[in-house]
């Protein structure tokens, strides 16, 4: 899935990882989209923040994040099992297209496609001990691609699968966990896939809605 801009997006994180309070950030980017935006059922009853929306090459919004729970760092051993979090990302299901200008062709989006931008969503809130930037740049660099190898087999061994609700239907979810969290993928019936990410908050409790007003959140 090829995505060249973010709308709405969130600032750039502080000092020390620390992310600019959700208020600041703003909602018109989510309100472009031509699709649902999906986030935790009701059953979660904690904070919940905008993220950032992505752009495909010609512009549209195609994908975006909304956060539940504890706001999160970069993790490093300070922050170890503090945070509390799940992040939802929305991607919406579009096949293999034309661009706006006519000059080429837009890639399709897929469950992979959920996959991916939640694996990656997940590396951009942890450090491992002990290393300093360039070497945590080096790292970030080599699990972005071995995300993409994972999103690109969602049959392979190191997927499950789980059933959770969405919109009150069973769902098949593909699942992953490591030492830093887990991400899981799937597809709802509204013309979008779903992904997500967190810490600190079991996957196997969740349950994912459509959010009726975006607006709300902003």
């Amino acid at each position: 899935m090829e995505t060249t801009s973010r709308v709405g997006a969130q600032a750039p994180a502080a000092e020390g990882g620390q992310q600019v309070p959700s208020a600041r950030r703003t909602v018109d980017g989510y309100l472009l989209a031509p699709f649902p935006w999906y986030g935790l059922d009701e059953a979660f009853t904690g904070p919940r923040w905008l993220m950032q929306v992505g752009t495909s090459a010609d512009g549209a919004v195609e994908h975006g994040s909304i956060g539940h729970g504890d706001e999160p760092t970069v993790r490093g051993e300070s922050t170890e099992d503090k945070e509390r979090f799940a992040v939802v990302v929305t991607v919406a299901a579009s096949p293999v297209r034309r661009s706006a200008d006519g000059t080429g062709l837009l890639e399709a989006t897929s469950v992979s496609s959920a996959a991916w931008l939640a694996g990656v969503g997940l590396l951009s809130f942890t450090w491992p001990g002990q290393m300093d930037h360039a070497r945590r740049d080096d790292w970030l660099d080599q699990q972005t691609e071995t995300a993409w190898v994972l999103a690109d087999d969602l049959d392979g061994q190191d997927w499950s699968t789980l059933s959770l609700p969405v919109d009150g239907v069973p769902t098949t979810f593909h699942y992953r966990e490591s030492e830093f969290g887990w991400v899981l993928a799937g597809s709802t019936q509204e013309g979008v896939h779903v992904g997500a990410y967190g810490r600190g908050m079991s996957a196997y409790g969740l349950g994912f809605a459509m959010i009726k007003d975006i607006a709300t959140y902003a």
